[in-house]
């Protein structure tokens, strides 16, 4: 047995659909549903700062022979 946590999106007609993290074998499964009382924020309270720490990527330095001019990035066709 396997204990999930995770979020579902109910509409007004009373469906729900939810993602299942991997690992979990195709086909029928018993599930137990317990909604608790409390509404899920659609996004996290993050500052800014945290948004653009969470996100930053150190990918190095640029290539020593990287052209942006027009003619290089196009070619001769123009575009």
């Amino acid at each position: 047995m396997r204990s999930v946590q995770t979020t579902m999106r109910v509409t007004a007609d009373g469906k729900g659909r939810l993602a299942v993290p991997a690992g979990i074998a195709p086909g029928e499964h018993r599930v137990v549903l317990t909604l608790l009382d409390e509404e899920v924020s659609p996004r996290p309270d993050m500052t800014m700062d945290e948004f653009l720490a969470a996100i930053a990527a150190d990918v190095g330095p640029w290539p020593a022979n990287l052209s942006l001019r027009r003619e290089d990035l196009y070619g001769d066709e123009g575009r």
